[in-house]
């Protein structure tokens, strides 16, 4: 009977030994698979669909122009990936570059390319990146369809009417012939994009722009629309797309480029180039070290393959193909 029961105990006791190592490398085995680095589990989580579920923050700041299709960008990117905020900044191109330079942002938006000592100082702050050109802006100065006087405008003309303090009134003011009636003028608010752009192509400075009671401010396209197609001697101006989903009730009229041409502002003269200074090119910068992170790198793809469409809807010229081309294999 003792030998029985010291049979038994032993039993016992080596049954015990091998749950507890078997529990041991369970737990061990669970450890290894939550191995942590930086505070972040190294193993992202996945949906139902077992795609990895991307998380995180894309700092973006830079021009206000550029601005309008990088939000609508982010919106859509957003709902398929909601775990990854993307705030955009407006500080202006300058002002964003500034930002990105200091290492403060992910991407950044800029309506002109990088200037040269830009570059340098990006350079020796260590950033790196990758310019992808995403859009061109077109900007259509309109007139009532009952306007029969005005067919071409010099950008020296439309400084006249435009500057801060212009003493223009009538359109005789500004050029001799054109009726003495007085020029009704219809303007982008100053919180749009469209006012930034104009206001420096046409007065040398962004924000400068005569502000009396001869100008009706909206930031709705709209409004713009009503008021100069709802009045004789109606004047404005907004982006080209707009002006094509109401051509038929305003007319455009052509800008004088530096060769002394007049350019009707079309999709293909924005393409290429013709119709100055009221188109240009659109970019964003991204940081080479910022592209390594899985969320900017989706974001950066949807961006360029999203572009065409949404610049559409923002009022922008979507990318020739061989321009679309040239930013897509930057990527790869």
């Amino acid at each position: 009977m003792l030998k029985k029961g010291l049979m038994i105990l032993l039993i016992t006791a080596t049954v015990s030994m091998l749950a507890a190592c078997g529990q041991s490398n369970d737990q061990a085995n669970q450890g290894a698979g939550n191995t942590e680095t930086n505070g972040q589990s190294s193993a992202a989580p996945s949906n139902s669909a077992g795609e990895t579920k991307l998380s995180g923050q894309i700092e973006i700041d830079g021009s206000s122009t550029v601005f309008p299709l990088t939000e609508a960008v982010a919106e859509e990117f957003s709902k398929e990936h909601s775990d990854v905020r993307v705030p955009v900044g407006v500080s202006g191109t300058g002002g964003g570059f500034k930002r990105f330079i200091a290492g403060e942002t992910d991407i950044s938006n800029a309506s002109r390319p990088i200037k040269d000592e830009e570059a340098e100082a990006a350079k020796a702050a260590g950033i790196e990146y990758i310019e992808l050109m995403v859009a061109y802006d077109g900007l259509a100065v309109i007139v009532n369809p009952q306007n029969d006087w005005v067919d071409q405008v010099t950008v020296e003309e439309l400084n006249a009417i435009f500057k801060p303090e212009s003493t223009v009134v009538n359109w005789s003011d500004v050029r001799p012939g054109w009726p003495n009636e007085k020029i009704n003028i219809f303007s982008p608010g100053a919180d749009s994009g469209t006012f930034d752009y104009f206001t420096e192509a046409v007065n040398g400075e962004a924000q400068a722009s005569r502000n009396d009671d001869q100008v009706s401010f909206s930031e709705d396209d709209n409004a713009l629309v009503q008021g100069i197609a709802g009045n004789k001697n109606g004047l404005g101006y907004f982006g080209l797309a707009y002006y094509e989903e109401n051509q038929d009730k305003l007319r455009t009229v052509a800008i004088v480029n530096e060769d002394g041409t007049a350019v009707e502002p079309t999709v293909e003269t924005v393409r290429d180039g013709s119709y100055t200074p009221l188109s240009r090119p659109l970019f964003i910068y991204v940081k080479t070290s910022s592209y390594e992170r899985p969320e900017v790198k989706e974001f950066v793809n949807f961006f360029v393959d999203h572009a065409g469409e949404l610049a559409t809807e923002v009022g922008y010229v979507p990318l020739p193909d061989d321009k679309l081309a040239e930013s897509k294999a930057k990527l790869k």
